[in-house]
């Protein structure tokens, strides 16, 4: 790739230094852009009404775009992204104070400065939310269901005594957080993605233990690669019987950022005995299946003679309701899956008669479990023929490569 500005010529394929300073030197102008056309971007675009609140650009509107504002134009190793943070131009961050949301502002720094007895740091005051936007077919850049993230983190709100976060100003905020890092979004046919990571969370000096004054409401925007560029990979997991995830009438249903702290443990020590995730059991009994560690558990049972294919998944109060599990679900009983749905408790023993198994999530959609050992037991699954069909129907639906009869 060439790329010239003014008297400099960078081939940036060729010196790691020159690759360095073009890739800063592009950050900047990207930045400036961004600042000079915040304002106008969200009042012009962001703010216009439309029956598709989900399409953020038409192929004429992103023409009007500056080439280095452009799908891609941010010339990332698209196919390597892996799900790590990435730098972009910035963050969209509102803020709640004396009862009332303000307009907002966009951020190009990746900091937030807030006091030191915020409540978020001591008594864990804060939530978040995981979706996603897509460079699809068509041209068109759009954001998927996160009408239902903006509901569930309204539940959240409420759970955590937290100002609620209207749902148009999620959207707005998730719209406009794309929007400014257009030239971040994977292209299409890199069939990676622009991660969105929503979070509201206290601060302000509060030392008592009580509802912070002040709240801030963030969305940044992060380019991720695909997770199975060549396919789905099924994975071990293990059975964990030490630990718990969530208590009942805690906090596991909504997505606290506490739940996934505690789970950091866990995880790392399972990794360390050669497993990638691990699956929890209810707290009270340890004979009922919750979720795994960052996804909902998904059991599938083949069709025989007498019923038809069955998709179960568990029903607590104490798990996080998938958004992801709830599409998926729906999609099981479109006529090209015909399936019953099952949402109910999963006792441990009945993982033995499940011929598939996966978790789904947004980050990854569906991982294929092939073994799950739960103390001297393991289950195999020979099979994620069904699940890969699901997965693969799912993405064709998020990149336009099928139509949307859902309105997701």
């Amino acid at each position: 790739m060439l790329w010239c500005s003014k008297a400099l010529t960078f081939r940036n394929d060729k010196c790691p230094r020159d690759k360095e300073i073009l890739r800063l030197r592009k950050r900047r102008e990207l930045s400036a852009w961004t600042k000079q056309q915040q304002d106008r971007s969200k009042r012009n675009i962001l703010l216009s009404s439309s029956s598709d609140s989900k399409k953020l650009f038409s192929s004429s509107t992103t023409e009007m775009l500056p080439k280095n504002q452009q799908v891609g134009s941010a010339g990332l190793d698209w196919g390597r992204l892996g799900f790590d943070f990435q730098p972009t131009a910035g963050f969209v961050k509102y803020t709640w104070s004396n009862g009332r949301w303000d307009e907002g502002v966009f951020e190009t720094e990746p900091y937030v400065k807030i006091h030191v007895m915020s409540s978020s740091i001591h008594y864990g005051q804060g939530i978040f939310e995981g979706g996603k936007a897509h460079h699809c077919a068509d041209g068109k850049v759009r954001l998927w269901n996160v009408q239902g993230n903006a509901r569930r983190m309204q539940l959240g709100c409420e759970r955590m005594m937290m100002p609620i976060v209207p749902e148009d100003m999620f959207i707005r905020g998730c719209q406009w957080a794309v929007a400014a890092n257009f030239a971040y979004v994977p292209p299409y046919e890199s069939r990676g993605a622009m991660y969105l990571r929503p979070y509201i969370f206290g601060h302000g000096p509060q030392l008592g233990l009580s509802p912070a004054p002040s709240f801030h409401f963030c969305v940044l925007a992060i380019p991720v690669s695909s997770y199975y560029a060549g396919g789905l990979q099924p994975i071990d997991a293990l059975v964990v019987h030490d630990y718990d995830r969530a208590a009942p009438r805690g906090v596991g249903h909504v997505k606290a950022a506490g739940n996934y702290g505690s789970d950091i443990r866990v995880s790392v020590e399972a990794r360390g005995e050669g497993y990638p995730t691990v699956l929890y059991l209810d707290a009270a009994t340890k004979s009922y299946i919750e979720e795994f560690s960052v996804a909902n558990f998904v059991g599938i049972k083949y069709a025989t003679k007498d019923r038809k294919a069955v998709y179960v998944t568990p029903d607590t109060n104490t798990i996080l309701r998938s958004i992801t599990n709830d599409l998926l679900m729906e999609l099981a009983t479109t006529p090209e899956f015909d399936m019953i749905v099952e949402r109910r408790p999963i006792h441990i023993d009945e993982l033995a008669e499940f011929d598939e198994v996966a978790g789904c999530g947004t980050a990854v959609v569906m991982t294929g479990i092939k073994s799950l050992t739960y103390k001297n037991q393991k289950f195999k699954y020979d099979s994620i023929d069904t699940i890969s069909k699901l997965y693969e129907k799912y993405r064709a639906i998020q990149f336009g490569d099928a139509p949307d009869t859902f309105n997701w």
